[in-house]
């Protein structure tokens, strides 16, 4: 019962949340989400390294039509799990004192995590598809209310893109339920079996229908136009759920769902993912580099490191899909941590145009520490948690495909100039306006910025923490194909 025990807390946290008096909002959202990681994090020291489910609970929900509450984890969801209880506090603890309706806020925040344990637990197609609906209205809400002055349009566009998305995975998902075989099922590996047994043509259709939704969710080029647009107008904090933890649903949909389910649509179509994985990266590594609106510039790295994660799962060997895993992780971890330095940046400064800025280092050399050890591991540097899963990431691409590979190589040269030319403009040389009067972070902002350093450095350090617990899963997928 352990899955079920931190879906109901987390769903009555969210509730009792609109309840709380408001001057002790924060505080309540931010321990009970402390109280969801600790648990999470139990589960995970004492996980049993092995390919199979652990925690397995199983309800019929609607027995007609072999609909059930399916719930798992094994070593791929169990580290999703925990990136989405690690990051969920700090991203409360974030939240400033001056938010208008906090309630709501916080209430929202905690909902959307119950929503996305849940994505990444759900064992039946059915119940994955609900709380994929699930975790999709809180971002709404927090996206529409929040945000900033083109909120509507924006926030309808990225609405409308996730839908239509989550449409054709739904028609996919219906499509495999009709040819289980016996009586009809959403179960995971029923779905597994009439993903295999349908033709080759088949499969590849269906593969470009979850296709369409995972890659709109990640997103991944051409899918990623509501991107942009909505990470720079989002409140920071729906920006670092969106980003740190919510793409990872497309990416989490590719390897539990689609791959195992359609081997053949995937022999005949990952040459065309690859390239198209290839693609986003250099053009959202040069796209990036033109930014000048520090927001819009992350969001940007964000679809360059989402591609090369895509192309290390659809190379579909060891490497890649170990090295796309732990770079779920630190991915996460980064760009919080980065979306947050470009929010206390704005806070103290009024705007985010990074050749406005400069000399911060000279007023806050706290932050301009911080700040480098967070993009250092963004850009890959060894020992930081970016580096693991990068060179996992390229190698699998390079067993792939050379070419792929060298052009996918290039996301680390890319990337560290774009970074780099940030940190310079906006650490480093005389103050400016804006700068002059710039101070340094607070308590609470080392509360959240702090557990991130330490996990850069942890995953930089020692991978195989994280590596070997997923390992296992990793070789039953291979070996299923």
């Amino acid at each position: 019962m352990p899955i079920i025990a931190l879906l109901i807390f987390a769903f009555a946290t969210a509730v009792l949340a609109l309840f709380v008096p408001i001057r002790y909002g924060n505080r309540f959202a931010f321990i009970t989400s402390l109280i969801i990681f600790f648990y999470s994090l139990y589960l995970f020291i004492t996980f049993p390294i092995t390919a199979n489910f652990q925690y397995v609970v199983d309800y019929t929900w609607i027995q007609s039509l072999g609909i059930h509450f399916k719930v798992g984890i094994d070593g791929i969801s169990i580290l999703l799990v925990m990136l989405t209880t690690f990051l969920t506090p700090l991203i409360i603890f974030s939240v400033r004192k001056s938010e208008p309706r906090p309630r709501a806020f916080y209430s929202l925040l905690l909902f959307m995590e119950m929503a996305l344990m849940g994505v990444f637990v759900s064992m039946d197609g059915f119940l994955f598809y609900i709380f994929w609906e699930v975790a999709l209205i809180p971002i709404y809400f927090i996206c529409m209310i929040w945000g900033g002055k083109d909120k509507a349009r924006i926030t309808l566009k990225f609405f409308i893109y996730t839908l239509t998305g989550s449409l054709f995975m739904l028609v996919a998902l219906i499509y495999l339920y009709l040819h289980t075989q016996g009586q009809h099922s959403f179960d995971i590996q029923a779905l597994y079996t009439a993903g295999r047994s349908l033709s080759a043509q088949g499969q590849s259709i269906l593969f470009w229908f979850f296709f369409l939704a995972f890659g709109i969710k990640m997103p991944i080029f051409p899918l990623h136009t509501w991107q942009p647009d909505t990470y720079t107008d989002a409140p920071t904090q729906g920006t670092m759920m969106l980003s740190g933890i919510m793409l990872k649903m497309g990416i989490y949909g590719l390897i539990r769902w689609m791959i195992p389910m359609l081997p053949l649509g995937l022999a005949q179509n990952a040459q065309y993912v690859m390239w198209l994985s290839v693609a986003g990266i250099i053009y959202a590594g040069i796209i990036a580099f033109t930014r000048k609106d520090m927001k819009r510039l992350l969001a940007y790295s964000s679809i360059a490191h989402v591609g090369l994660i895509a192309a290390g799962i659809f190379a579909f060997n060891q490497q890649g899909l170990q090295g796309g895993i732990i770079q779920m992780l630190s991915h996460g971890i980064n760009v919080v941590g980065l979306f947050f330095v470009a929010d206390i940046i704005q806070s103290r400064t009024g705007t985010r145009n990074i050749p406005s800025l400069g000399g911060i280092r000279l007023k806050a050399p706290y932050l301009a520490t911080i700040f480098a050890i967070i993009m250092l591991g963004a850009v890959a540097l060894p020992l930081t948690d970016g580096f693991p899963g990068e060179f996992l990431l390229i190698s699998g691409v390079f067993k792939y495909e050379n070419i792929a590979g060298a052009i996918a190589g290039l996301t680390i040269i890319i990337g560290a100039v774009y970074m780099l030319r940030t940190y310079q403009s906006t650490m480093l040389g005389e103050t400016s306006l804006e700068t002059d009067n710039f101070t340094d972070l607070t308590a609470a902002e080392k509360g959240v910025l702090i557990p991130i350093v330490i996990m850069v450095i942890l995953i930089g350090i020692y991978p195989n923490l994280f590596l070997r617990v997923s390992e296992p899963a990793v070789m039953k997928l291979l070996s299923g194909i």
